[in-house]
Order: C-alpha cells, then sequence, then structure tokens
C-alpha cells in the first residue's frame, strides 16, 4: 500500500480529495495545525493518521523538510506551499526518497491573460506576492523534475468553492451580502460594464485532478495543470444566472471602476480589484487530453451548492 503524505489535508480540497485517497486504497497521512475538522464529514477520516506541525515554526528550525521525509512517504501532497524557500526546503529533504511530488499553485501564476482561454504554455506574467510566488515554485520544480528527474506535478486551481466557505460573487469579492440582493431582486452594481472574467472551481474536482495526475504518472510528472471548471463567467453572465437562480431577473447597473470603487468598503473594493484586475479564463484542454480530467461542476453548478450552504445557515437573505 503506497503512503500518501498531504500537508494542509483538512483544508477546503482536502476535505475531498483525503476520502478519494482513501478509498482509492492509499495509506493516508494527514499533516496540519489540528486547529480545523475537514468541511465536510466523511467516514474515511476515520482511516487517517494526523500529524500535527506548525509548518512556519519547523521550517524556521530547517526542521519542516526532514520531518516530512521521516514519515517514509511514497507521495507528497503539498496544499500549502507559498515561498519559494518553503518549497526549496522540502524538495531538498525529499530529493531521491518519493515516487510523486504534487504541489497546489494558482492559476493567478498568470497574470492578465493575452490569448484566451489561457493555456499553460503560455508566458507567465504574475503581479502581487501571491501569484508572483507561486509561479517561481512553479518554475523551480519544473526545473527540478527536469534537470534533476524530481517527479513534481503542479495543479494550478482557480477560484475554489464548495460548501462550507462564501464563494468569489458576481462583484469580484467574497460579500454574501451580493447573493442576498440578487436574489431579492434588488439592484446591483457592477464595475465597467461587467464584462471581467472570474473562474471557479468546485473542491471536488480539483481534488479529481490531483487524483488523476497521481494515475497518470508518466504524464503528470514535469507538467502543470489547470483545475478549473469548464468555463469562465463574466461578472454581468455570473449576477444574471445566479438571479435566475432565484427565479428573479437580474436589476444591474454598471459604473467606471474609480465611481464604483468608492461606493465599495474598502476590503470589497480591494478584493474586486484582485480579481477582476486579472480576469483568468483558462483552458483545461491538457488536462482533459492528458489525465482525462472530465470536471462534474460548471462554474454556477458549483457556485449554487455552495450559496445554498449559505442560504441553510441564514448567511445569506433570500426575503
Amino acid at each position: 500500500m503506497s503512503r500518501v503524505v498531504i500537508i494542509g489535508g483538512s483544508g477546503h480540497v482536502g476535505t475531498y480529495l483525503v476520502p478519494r485517497l482513501v478509498e482509492a486504497g492509499f495509506e493516508v497521512v494527514c499533516v496540519s495545525r489540528g486547529q480545523r475538522a475537514p468541511y465536510r464529514p466523511h467516514a474515511a477520516w476515520q482511516a487517517v493518521r494526523t500529524i500535527v506541525l506548525d509548518r512556519e515554526a519547523e521550517e524556521t528550525a530547517g526542521a519542516f523538510g526532514r520531518k516530512i521525509g521521516e514519515l517514509e512517504p511514497d507521495i507528497v501532497i503539498d496544499m500549502i506551499c507559498f515561498t519559494l524557500a518553503s518549497a526549496r526546503q522540502l524538495v531538498e529533504a525529499l530529493s531521491g526518497r518519493i515516487a510523486h511530488f504534487l504541489h497546489a499553485g494558482t492559476i493567478w501564476v498568470h497574470g492578465p491573460s493575452v490569448e484566451v482561454p489561457t493555456s499553460e504554455a503560455q508566458p507567465r506574467r504574475p503581479f502581487g506576492a501571491y501569484g508572483t510566488q507561486k509561479a517561481d515554485i512553479e518554475a523551480y520544480l519544473i526545473d527540478r523534475a527536469r534537470r534533476n528527474s524530481f517527479p513534481a506535478t503542479i495543479v494550478h486551481p482557480g477560484h475554489i468553492v464548495g460548501p462550507g466557505w462564501e464563494p468569489l460573487n458576481p462583484a469580484g469579492n467574497f460579500n454574501p451580502q451580493v447573493f442576498g440582493r440578487l436574489a431579492k431582486g434588488e439592484e446591483l452594481a457592477l464595475p465597467n460594464f461587467g464584462l471581467e472574467t472570474v473562474h471557479h472551481v468546485h473542491a471536488d474536482d480539483v481534488a479529481q485532478v490531483f487524483m488523476k495526475a497521481i494515475a497518470n504518472w508518466r504524464l503528470a510528472v514535469g507538467e502543470a495543470f489547470h483545475a478549473v471548471s469548464p468555463s469562465a463567467m463574466t461578472l454581468r453572465g455570473y449576477a444574471e444566472a445566479m438571479a435566475s437562480w432565484f427565479g428573479r431577473e437580474a436589476n444591474l447597473t454598471y459604473a467606471p471602476w474609480p465611481e464604483w470603487q468608492r461606493a465599495q468598503a474598502e476590503a470589497d473594493a480591494a478584493q474586486s480589484y484582485e480579481h477582476i484586475a486579472r480576469s483568468p479564463n483558462c483552458s483545461i484542454a491538457k488536462a482533459e487530453r492528458l489525465l482525462d480530467y472530465q470536471p462534474h461542476y460548471r462554474s454556477i453548478e458549483a457556485v449554487c451548492e455552495a450559496v445554498s450552504w449559505l442560504i441553510e445557515r441564514d448567511i445569506v437573505e433570500t426575503k
């Protein structure tokens, strides 16, 4: 039985990935800070060994990579690596000792797109600390895979959604009141003409990409794959689809970015800028071709499942 060590396995994707791994017959070790239960209960977690480690503290002591290696994994899945230094410490400790290393990246490695849908082969133009650091990690892992035979695969999720947390909304931020306005038929202002894009993915579809990368090791090593729904949505189209789901017609207005920004809460406007400045629209053709990735959710389907969870808990008011 192959042993999989998943770092950060109790998060959004791990909630779905860990049960998939157990059901596939892997021995699973989940490494986390021990501060969060999975978002959804599943009997498979009873078969999972949990190790509590504070990654930041262990990395500062130079011990994190060694401690992961001491767990004797065949496969390591790193869901929570955000700096090149962090990746290097782990890779150096695991080189020559594991069969497969999978890293959770982000579609933000691309920055603004030139051609859409954006393929994994297009040049990277990231901006902002998160996207830039993830792009640096990706370049490092691909180089190690191709020059030193380190068995790395990178999975780049889009805007992850699912029951248990607020999805990115049609205004490009995480304020759940936006869904409430659409549900009630109230006016919703969107920036510019509402034609910027967002690209969601259900957490279980991200888990699917990880599983298929493991199953297709020869094709996956040394490669990066997008993990997104079949197509992105414009803000306007997203708002209209959500309103229709609520049985309403969207009551939308539009304003140039500076005017729209001034009318929003500072935190909401900042989140919206980060998303619409990138306007991701990513291709899944490579994952379909090499991994047989078949997403179960379109963007709107994934969002509606998450919003249903919010409604059940009175986080979104529909009346």
